[in-house]
């Protein structure tokens, strides 16, 4: 009888870097501006102290978010809406050796677990997507060479958490696009100002997000405002970001009231996305709420709304504030389906990290319908499983259709893809091949798709799990806990407190996110020991 050892984690990490009633009488029209000379030029990285003071000091007194959020219903979780997650399990090689997905850029699953263990509790398991957790962290891996957008980073080493498991990364990243460099912006704020908006959470910290993007936008991008409660209204139209006092004033005077009838507000949106399109530009709806959705088209209808209007190739980014009605289940199919991102903003950090340092990885897309295939040799591996990305499946044949949608990475984007996987012991000691990985991607959204290929090797293992990269180990070790908070049914390995341990070692005050982490794990250690 053959001996096999289960051969775990296949982790492919990818970071691309250049990843009231319908009443238009009270729009704004902003775009006839005198305020042209109050920025600073390029090269003083587009920073006006005059826009800057607007921005910090143009805040309504009574809709200023000031850190703190409501009194929290303790139950508050019991109103929220996660979709049902069913974990991937292990396929046989023989059965079926290639394995096909689609990347995921987004992370809102990973600040919802933050939220949530600052408030005393755990993340609800069916809300835990393990890709996000990862995909919050950076990496550090080769850059790409001469035109190329991405390079292809391979490591494999043994697992710490289960025995006899190996882990493989298969790591991406792309160019780096400054904010200087990045393409003209259309952006339309899509934002809910219905009456379940009104928490210090909700409408308060959407403004101070739309602020901090205005903040960091150049003179010629571009704003416009939609909102909707009962019915949709234009607060601002299309506006150059040279002319921030009206777009500050019309953030201003935002309030909430009414039912949510969003299906109005995505039409009126991506219709004035439409009519100021960039060609070659970022264009691009950001829809801004809770999504606590009641009027008009809900559920899969809202959904087939966003994939009806993702053909005009404008982008969608989801931004999902507040608790206790919080859907996050429609938000990510929202972003799933809609060629966009989705974002969890739990405080003015990280609104900040999404419309400041990190906005051109936010609004920029450097390559578009990104899909993953792998596949294993039958005649090492013996069975695989894909941990995560169980919203993000493909048909191995979708690989090569170029109608298939697939998710898009905007610069300095990190995606993380792990596999478990069991091979054949006795394959260890020889030279052959463990799998291919193939990549497929549009540089932008209706071009014809490139592929790339690398082979991993069995050579390539590192003899411990100490020998791996610090990156490596940090991954994995948060892949685990994430897989911990869920419940999996696979987390057979070591605990949490291992996972504590590699993410410590792998840590340093200089990576604030890690830092971070570092908290995190000792609150939730504490939660589930109760």
């Amino acid at each position: 009888m053959k001996m096999t050892t289960r051969l775990g984690f296949l982790c492919l990490s990818m970071t691309l870097a250049a990843c009231g009633g319908s009443d238009d009488s009270a729009e704004i029209n902003g775009n006839n501006s005198n305020n042209e000379n109050n920025f600073y030029s390029a090269e003083n990285n587009y920073n006006n102290a005059n826009n800057v003071n607007n921005v910090n000091n143009l805040n309504n007194a009574n809709n200023v978010f000031d850190g703190d959020i409501d009194g929290v219903d303790e139950n508050y979780q019991d109103g929220e809406n996660y979709g049902e997650l069913i974990e991937n399990d292990f396929i046989m090689t023989a059965d079926e050796a290639t394995s096909t997905f689609s990347i995921d850029v987004d992370n809102a699953s990973y600040t919802l677990m933050r939220r949530d263990i600052n408030n005393g509790k755990l993340p609800v398991a069916d809300g835990v997507r393990v890709e996000e957790y990862i995909n919050f962290f950076d990496y550090d891996y080769a850059p790409p060479i001469q035109d190329q957008p991405f390079s292809i980073n391979l490591e494999v080493a043994p697992s710490k958490f289960g025995q006899d498991l190996h882990l493989l990364r298969v790591g991406l990243k792309g160019k780096d696009v400054p904010l200087i460099d990045m393409k003209a912006t259309n952006l339309v704020f899509l934002v809910d100002v219905s009456g379940s908006m009104q928490s210090s959470a909700k409408l308060p910290l959407v403004k101070e997000s739309i602020k901090e993007a205005i903040s960091t936008l150049r003179p010629d991008d571009r704003v416009a405002i939609v909102t909707y409660a009962g019915a949709d209204r234009v607060a601002l139209q299309s506006t150059p970001v040279s002319n921030s006092s009206a777009i500050i004033n019309a953030v201003d005077n935002l309030t909430s009231a009414g039912g949510t009838n969003a299906d109005a507000g995505i039409v009126r949106a991506y219709d004035i996305a439409e009519q100021n399109f960039i060609d070659g530009g970022n264009n691009r709806v950001m829809i801004m709420t809770d999504g606590d959705f009641n009027v008009g088209r809900t559920g899969q209808a809202l959904v087939d709304l966003i994939i009806e209007n993702r053909e005009k190739e404008i982008s969608l980014t989801c931004l999902g504030y507040g608790l206790g009605n919080y859907n996050d289940h429609i938000m990510e199919s929202l972003a799933r389906d809609g060629n966009g991102n989705y974002f969890y903003i739990d405080s003015i950090e990280e609104a900040q990290r999404i419309f400041g340092e990190n906005l051109p990885s936010t609004l920029e897309v450097i390559a578009a319908d990104v899909k993953i295939q792998i596949e294993f040799q039958s005649d090492t591996v013996v069975r695989y499983r894909l941990v995560g990305y169980e919203n993000r499946l493909l048909n191995n044949e979708d690989f090569e259709d170029d109608t298939k949608d697939a998710g898009e990475i905007g610069p300095s984007h990190t995606v993380t893809a792990l596999y478990e996987i069991e091979v054949d012991e006795q394959s260890m000691s020889e030279t052959g091949m463990l799998a291919e990985v193939r990549i497929r991607h549009k540089s932008q959204y209706g071009e014809a798709s490139s592929e790339y290929t690398q082979g991993i090797k069995l050579t390539q293992v590192h003899p411990t799990f100490e020998d791996a990269s610090g990156d490596f180990q940090f991954a994995a070790a948060v892949a685990e806990f994430a897989e911990i908070l869920r419940s999996s049914k696979h987390t057979d390995g070591m605990g949490i407190s291992d996972v504590q341990a590699i993410a410590t070692a792998n840590s340093s005050s200089d990576q604030p996110k890690r830092m971070e982490f570092l908290g995190l794990l000792d609150a939730a250690i504490n939660l589930l020991s109760n």
